[in-house]
């Protein structure tokens, strides 16, 4: 259910967001009705195209335009480092996370290619790589100040303008606090959502260490979360209030946005999930936020390539949309 803001505001860092929250835009109706009917014309050749007409119709209603276009997809990596990775739970250093984003500066990274035969942008957001966040079994991730600002700052991610936002993520350690921040939020043993005697451990432990924040989403976020979540969280808010549609990739990107579908049912209405990367845990996460993903490509990486993959199959679905023949066009129309 949406939040409630029958209480008077407290003038805290998140009353702004729960407020945010509170007035999300919707589709637009006349957008998808324009849609629908044109779906209605094509159902008359018989088959179906199944999701590639769905996926047509999500993106009028959002884009507000009975045909819309992909003419400026932009794929946003939000990259972060978190202090349990010195815990152990990691065979990477946590100085890997600095040389992946050299990596998409170079070009070099799997998304990189994608991003480049989809005509799409590429934006690596820093977030303060050099300060990682403290170890979350020991102390909050984010004062609460802290996890508002980065998500205004992930809410100017879109600030250059897109038409569909495809979110992806790089941070050693991640997978690790989307596990604590899934099974807070989900629920279950942290064995559900994370392999590893280390990995299990340090979840167990982040859970323990912040068990009175469980009852509140938000705290869930600044507690056991890092700067990417709060991040990602903020840029699909902004793109809700701008009606752009939304491509989530791996678990990271669907962990930060059940913080959002946990404070309001349909926050995540104009987003749809790519990929599911393979893992129970992921599969579990989708079910949990309601979405089905658009592929199973055995994907486990977070950077975003699952969702730049998902460019062309939304540009598919339009074109389909738009450019199929009707009974009628093609001389099959019944002559009653």
């Amino acid at each position: 259910m949406p939040l409630s803001l029958s209480t008077p505001p407290s003038g805290l860092p998140f009353d702004d967001i729960r407020n945010l929250i509170a007035g999300l835009p919707m589709i637009d109706v006349d957008a998808l009705a324009a849609a629908k009917k044109r779906s209605a014309e094509l159902a008359t050749m018989g088959g179906k195209a199944g999701r590639l007409i769905e996926l047509a119709e999500w993106m009028a209603a959002w884009r507000g335009e009975p045909q819309p276009q992909i003419t400026r997809p932009l794929i946003a990596i939000f990259a972060a480092n978190h202090g349990i990775v010195a815990r152990g739970i990691s065979d990477l250093p946590m100085s890997a996370t600095q040389k992946m984003v050299e990596a998409f500066a170079a070009g070099g990274a799997a998304v990189n290619q994608i991003a480049v035969n989809a005509e799409a942008g590429l934006k690596v957001f820093d977030l303060a790589l050099d300060y990682p966040t403290p170890d979350i079994c020991e102390e909050e991730a984010l004062s609460e100040a802290a996890c508002a600002a980065t998500m205004a700052f992930g809410m100017e991610a879109i600030a250059g303008g897109t038409d569909l936002l495809c979110i992806g993520a790089a941070g050693v350690g991640s997978d690790v606090v989307a596990a604590a921040l899934a099974c807070a939020l989900v629920g279950g043993e942290a064995s559900d959502w994370i392999e590893g005697p280390a990995r299990i451990d340090a979840v167990e432990k982040a859970l323990a260490r912040h068990a009175k924040t469980k009852s509140e989403p938000l705290e869930m976020l600044r507690t056991l979360g890092g700067r990417e979540f709060a991040a990602i969280a903020g840029a699909i808010l902004a793109a809700r209030y701008q009606r752009i549609p939304v491509v989530l990739d791996g678990m990271v990107a669907c962990a930060a946005a059940a913080i959002l579908k946990a404070l309001r049912e349909d926050a995540l209405d104009h987003c749809v999930a790519a990929h599911r990367s393979g893992t129970a845990a992921h599969a579990r996460l989708l079910a949990h936020i309601g979405k089905r993903p658009l592929m199973d490509m055995g994907i486990t990486l977070d950077e975003g390539a699952g969702a730049a993959l998902a460019i062309s199959l939304l540009r598919a679905s339009l074109a389909t949309h738009v450019g199929m023949a009707t009974q009628a066009q093609v001389g099959l129309a019944d002559p009653a």
